[in-house]
């Protein structure tokens, strides 16, 4: 069942609690077809998966994998993990709509993600050529998009407090050495999914409104 939350954006979001990785793809690729038929709204759908490995257009994994079930997708990027901790985002939405393009789309999905982060006191940032969000060296977030007569569907993946061990069957993003890190690790803690998704989705919602940053307290 999933709730839906109010905003000032033109974006409707809602949360569909925990689906299963081909399900939200079918569930996907519909909304999409709506969007661009006009009869859907601009959509931001938070979610988490059951244990499952994604490739990108470009593939992503060097060697089968064993007890996971493993989904290849249009999306850009490389491989990556999606399960239970990690909250995902899904964006179904005319982004030239919303005022943006591919670039800007990506950097406001990262800038959200940063402003919700620094609100959980986390410094992170974007990193030029690496899309998704940082914290120093260590990859918290990752992004991943697919455009179709400019209708974006997928999205981001913010580590929550998943298994950080299941990033280590493979190159996470294609990223020989990168090391994954999560909300929980760096802070000792973290709210679940299903606590955060009203929150990060404001946070991502506001970036793609272009809503400006809240001032920072002296």
């Amino acid at each position: 069942m999933s709730s839906s939350s109010p905003s000032s954006a033109p974006l409707t979001r809602a949360w569909l609690g925990r689906v299963p990785y081909r399900e939200a793809h079918r569930l996907q690729l519909a909304r999409r077809r709506g969007v661009l038929a006009g009869h859907a709204p601009d959509t931001l759908w938070l979610l988490e998966h059951s244990r499952v490995v994604t490739l990108g257009r470009r593939g992503g994994l060097d060697a089968p994998l064993a007890g996971i079930d493993v989904v290849r997708t249009e999306r850009g990027g490389l491989a990556t993990w999606h399960g239970p901790g990690q909250l995902v985002g899904y964006l179904i939405a005319d982004v030239g709509r919303l005022g943006h393009g591919v670039k800007s789309t990506v950097a406001a999905l990262e800038r959200g993600l940063v402003l919700w982060l620094a609100g959980q006191g986390i410094a992170a940032q974007a990193r030029a050529g690496f899309p998704g969000v940082w914290i120093g060296e260590r990859k918290v977030a990752s992004l991943g998009l697919h455009f179709r007569r400019g209708v974006s569907m997928h999205g981001f993946a913010l580590n929550l407090c998943p298994d950080l061990s299941e990033f280590e069957a493979f190159t996470p993003c294609g990223i020989d050495g990168v090391e994954m890190t999560s909300v929980a690790r760096e802070r000792g803690g973290a709210p679940s999914p299903a606590e955060a998704w009203s929150s990060v989705g404001e946070a991502v919602a506001a970036a793609l409104a272009g809503i400006p940053d809240p001032p920072k307290s002296a």
